[in-house]
């Protein structure tokens, strides 16, 4: 029956309305009907993108508007060898930024060595004497020693937070009782670790001490004749003072006395003025005949009785020398002065002379002539 309806084209009411309502217009001969129109939808030309409205038709003869701008092309990310360098060397470069800072929270130490050109000055700050007097002065403290032949007073360099000090042997050879002030008014009990009678050199050591500011030891190789330094100690018992000045000269020989009742007597209390040699003439009184030759930093830095053991520091804030000796002229008018004050004429320890001693210093060191 079903095959008849396909012959003659006819079908039953029902699905002959359907076929003519899914396909429009009239069957052609033979009973096929005509595939469906082509579905061609028109294209906006000037909708804004994503607006849902399509545009008036463009009037004919007129130029189209431009097409919307195309997406920005996503950008790419770096992958492979370059973007793993690229990732390397940020995160060593904030490693390197940060590590001496993290060893320090950590351990409660500050580094006590600098490369030369490290700056411990502010950037705001660097190459002025203020900048450097306030990121040194808190690392140099004053040092009150007595002994059966008196007092005596002079400045030390803090080398390590748990207070280990570097001054002069002179300073405190001999003492019974050390004591030091440090920046901010606290006084400590200090024991002597060790000396060394033939560098003028001594470490002491604080009791009970920590979180100390430490000084940055620099390279005294480096300093050249013309370069301005600080000089901070406490001449006269006056903490924290601070002068300035040049590099004066090099590699001077200093002569100074290693007898030990002579450094009680003259070091820098007693008469206030220690005695030394340089150029074959003596200065501040006789050396006596047990004494030793070093070779040191000149200056015309403002030194005077109370700034032995105190630091002689580059622009950059970093230690070069220990001063030692000091010229001052004697005092024969009767004023009562302990000396004339500085003439310009000052020498220091260099700092690479200190730290190839420190090993030694903290072993007990020498004390003998």
């Amino acid at each position: 029956m079903t095959e008849s309806f396909r012959r003659s084209g006819e079908y039953p009411q029902g699905r002959q309305q359907h076929a003519q309502s899914s396909y429009p217009g009239t069957p052609e001969a033979g009973g096929a009907f005509p595939p469906p129109p082509a579905y061609d939808p028109p294209q906006p030309v000037n909708a804004a993108p994503g607006s849902g409205m399509w545009p008036a038709p463009t009037p004919e003869g007129s130029p189209a508007p431009p097409a919307p701008p195309a997406p920005p092309a996503r950008r790419r990310r770096v992958r492979g060898p370059l973007g793993l360098l690229a990732a390397v060397a940020i995160a060593a470069a904030a490693v390197g930024g940060g590590t001496a800072y993290a060893f320090q929270e950590l351990t409660g130490k500050q580094s006590t060595s600098a490369s030369a050109g490290t700056s411990v000055v502010p950037t705001s700050q660097k190459g002025t004497v203020s900048g450097v007097a306030a990121a040194v002065s808190p690392a140099i403290v004053e040092i009150n020693a007595t002994s059966n032949a008196g007092s005596s007073t002079g400045s030390g360099v803090v080398i390590t937070s748990d207070g280990e000090i570097v001054t002069n042997n002179h300073v405190v050879s001999g003492a019974s009782t050390v004591k030091v002030r440090t920046s901010d008014g606290k006084t400590y009990t200090a024991e002597v670790v060790g000396t060394d009678a033939k560098k003028d050199l001594a470490l002491i050591k604080l009791k009970n001490a920590s979180g100390l500011k430490t000084a940055s030891l620099g390279d005294s190789d480096n300093v050249k004749v013309g370069d301005e330094v600080v000089a901070i100690g406490s001449p006269e018992g006056l903490t924290g003072t601070v002068t300035s000045g040049i590099v004066s000269a090099l590699d001077r020989d200093v002569t100074v006395s290693t007898d030990e009742e002579q450094q009680q007597q003259q070091g820098d209390g007693g008469d206030g003025r220690w005695p030394f040699e340089f150029g074959g003439q003596q200065f501040n009184g006789d050396t006596g005949s047990s004494k030793t030759t070093y070779k040191a930093i000149q200056t015309d830095a403002s030194l005077n009785p109370g700034n032995s053991g105190g630091a002689l520091i580059d622009m950059n804030g970093n230690i070069i020398g220990i001063n030692s000796a000091m010229y001052s002229a004697s005092s024969d008018s009767g004023s009562g002065s302990s000396g004339a004050g500085s003439v310009g004429l000052g020498f220091a320890i260099p700092v690479n002379t200190v730290k190839a001693d420190l090993d030694s210093l903290r072993s007990g060191g020498t004390s003998g002539s």
